[in-house]
């Protein structure tokens, strides 16, 4: 909100937008760029990755909380080259250095923790470039990344 001497009110409003889904029964919960969950409806936003947290029984829950899982869940999304973006179909979260992606095609993609993302995205852009028939890239040591499934 802003103030407008002598006699006005200006009110900018941004739309939430979902970056990632949760399943929740039979509805969804929209959780936009910041990690902040904001609706729930009834049938996933197409084009929007369903996020799988399944850190009930991880360490991890006592060093990062669930909602800072799930930033970094939306951290590491962010980062993914394009086209891989628009191929991801889940974004699984099983502890803050265990993320992984399901891809479209049955392909998978081990991203580790959400640190080092940029290097990570060009090593997967380079991977899937030279491997295109590659099942499993797994990007989680950037320097040092690896395919299987061939």
């Amino acid at each position: 909100m802003t103030r407008s001497w002598p006699n006005g009110i200006g009110l900018e409003v941004t739309e939430r937008k979902p970056a990632l889904v949760i399943e929740k029964g039979a509805n969804f919960i929209e959780v936009d760029a910041e990690g902040v969950r904001f609706a729930t409806v009834e049938k996933a936003p197409k084009g929007v990755p369903l996020l799988e947290l399944t850190v009930d029984h991880s360490p991890s829950v006592r060093r990062f909380a669930a909602a800072r899982l799930m930033s970094e869940a939306v951290r590491v999304r962010d980062e993914l080259p394009a086209e891989v973006a628009k191929d991801t179909k889940v974004v699984k979260v099983r502890s803050y250095d265990s993320i992984s992606l399901e891809l479209n095609g049955g392909r998978t993609v081990m991203w580790g923790s959400g640190e080092d993302g940029a290097a990570k995205a060009r090593a997967l852009a380079a991977l899937m470039k030279a491997v295109p028939k590659a099942a499993h890239f797994d990007v989680s040591a950037p320097t040092a990344p690896s395919v299987s499934g061939s």
